[in-house]
């Protein structure tokens, strides 16, 4: 079954902060070269519009993602050089999270004085999470997370996001694997013609062969990314970041799940 959508993560996975170019070349021809086949390229990121939008222009790709997927939920697609929101599902997305952050609203001061109290990390609330934590360490993340996860398990339909040493609060119905799956649905696409690249804990709900079958890990990977992704037959690269993606691309494309 040939590859007609193909999922990305950001950070850490097709783009590198501190290469140059952030974004290999050879992987953008790659996926223009794709697209000119018909398959939609999706980034699929943790980042807002605006952040992802900047960080894209001063990386200057010429290659233009066909959609996107932000904050790990949200859907907009690419049209006349603009991107639009996905409705209904952005409207009910953020319905959903106001409904159940409210909800949420009165347990929230005590739990962060425990958690301000007992790790290095800074909290703060943005306009799509009521609680989120900027860790200063990866250790002090794990701590903060494992306290975040025990406290998700006790509200309904709560769970816990991370990056790295990023973490908020979101909607359990809402992550980068149901977003894709929608987008994917409203395309007539299914996850056996679907790649998913990632490196972190917010890549985990799309690297699952329920929403995409050809799967793909950097080097970079973290290891439980690793790990699930070996599982599930997917390709674990010797590369990093871009490079890895690459890589893992062009061996499905010339693979199992191959264009051409």
């Amino acid at each position: 079954m040939p590859i007609r959508l193909i999922s990305t993560d950001f950070d850490g996975t097709l783009f590198a902060e501190f290469e140059n170019p952030p974004i290999p070349p050879s992987l953008l021809h790659l996926l223009a070269e794709q697209q000119r086949q018909g398959v939609t390229w999706v980034i699929n990121t943790g980042r807002d519009l605006g952040s992802l939008l900047e960080t894209l222009a001063r990386a200057e790709p010429r290659v233009h993602p066909d959609a996107l997927i932000l904050v790990e939920r949200e859907i907009y697609v690419r049209q006349d050089a603009r991107y639009v929101p996905v409705q209904p599902w952005n409207d009910a997305c953020t319905e959903d999270h106001r409904v159940l952050f409210r909800r949420v609203a009165p347990g929230l001061p005590p739990l962060l004085a425990r958690l301000g109290a007992a790790h290095p990390a800074t909290f703060y609330e943005d306009a799509f999470s009521p609680l989120c934590v900027l860790a200063e360490t990866t250790r002090a993340a794990d701590a903060v997370q494992a306290e975040l996860d025990a406290y998700a398990a006790t509200v309904p339909d709560l769970t816990v996001v991370r990056n790295d040493v990023y973490i908020r609060f979101a909607h359990g119905g809402y992550n980068k694997g149901t977003a894709l799956t929608e987008l994917g649905r409203r395309l007539g696409i299914g996850p056996g013609e679907t790649v998913a690249a990632g490196d972190h804990y917010n890549d985990l709900p799309m690297l699952d062969p329920v929403r995409a079958r050809w799967l793909v890990a950097p080097a970079n990977a973290i290891a439980p990314v690793q790990r699930q992704v070996r599982e599930a037959g997917g390709h674990i690269s010797a590369r990093l970041n871009g490079g890895g993606v690459e890589e893992g691309l062009r061996r499905w494309l010339n693979g199992g799940g191959q264009n051409r």
